[in-house]
């Protein structure tokens, strides 16, 4: 019964190897592109294992790494739609324009320019937004090295 007993505790892992092992596994849902699962991972790691320090600071330099992707996506995203809403606005500057000129410019249109230029507006702000939280996210980076 003793060698049973000894047999099972000496085949579990410590709480290093098991905090390791979920490191690893949100390494590679990162590495796959799949950032929610590697976010969970981590936090998972965190709660269960918050003394193991060595898979926690693996796993701050994970949750950045993940961030930055995020981000990098996000504002890849967000210049996209910066680029149409662009076009757009000058599509309708150059309308709204040629009727101002030929005195026929409308309210609705001159209203609808402003909104135009509002979205816009906001694209912009989202867009220097994220490049913001990409620059603070690679200097925490080069902080942690």
């Amino acid at each position: 019964m003793l060698i049973i007993v000894l047999a099972v505790f000496s085949c579990s892992k410590s709480p290093e190897e098991k905090a390791m092992l979920m490191l690893e596994k949100a390494r590679a849902a990162f590495e796959q592109g799949d950032l929610q699962t590697a976010r969970a991972g981590i936090d998972s790691l965190r709660k269960n294992y918050p003394t193991v320090i060595e898979a926690r600071k693996g796993a701050l330099k994970l949750h950045q790494d993940i961030e930055l992707k995020a981000a990098q996506d996000e504002l890849a995203e967000t210049d996209s739609l910066l680029i149409l809403a662009n076009r757009e606005l000058e599509a309708l500057q150059q309308q709204v324009d040629s009727h101002k000129a030929a005195m026929k410019a409308t309210a609705a249109e001159l209203t609808q320019l402003t909104r135009t230029r509002m979205h816009r507006d906001s694209i912009r702000t989202q867009y220097e937004v994220q490049g913001a939280k990409i620059r603070f996210i690679r200097q925490k980076q080069k902080e942690i090295i």
